[in-house]
């Protein structure tokens, strides 16, 4: 499948805060057609850190599906703050994150992110917690 322009939705998962933690991912055409999801645990850790590792799995996939234009939409501010430069990066994980975040941003054409209701971003979290209930790696 090759696409030059997507929107992706990402959403982090932690039950317990730190506590058991997966990511999702919803890959839409430009038509808003779902096109691929991305559902996986990610271990014991904080709601911020699932939320860059759905961002990181995003970039990832979509460097590989060759796409060169993409828009990414989260329910996180705290992630789409830090990422658009708004926000300082603090928190030293995070840190690392952002860094490797910015570096796979680099291979896109065009780079998007917004912060969107959680409302809006149902996909992306049922995506998340798919991946806790039925113990989902990547």
């Amino acid at each position: 499948m090759k696409l030059s322009r997507v929107k992706v939705f990402v959403d982090g998962a932690s039950r317990g805060n730190p506590g058991p933690a997966a990511a999702g991912v919803v890959f839409q055409d430009t038509n808003g057609r779902v096109i691929k999801t991305l559902s996986s645990k990610i271990g014991r850790t904080t709601n911020n850190v699932a939320e860059y590792c759905a961002l990181l799995f995003a970039f990832q996939e979509a460097l590989m599906l060759g796409v060169s234009e993409i828009e990414v939409f989260t329910d996180s501010e705290l992630l789409a703050k830090q990422f658009n430069g708004e926000y300082r990066v603090k928190d030293d994980l995070l840190k690392i994150f952002h860094g490797l975040a910015s570096h796979l941003s680099r291979g896109f054409k065009e780079v998007r992110l917004s912060h969107v209701p959680r409302e809006e971003n149902r996909l992306a979290d049922r995506e998340a917690n798919r991946a806790l209930d039925e113990n989902l790696l990547l």
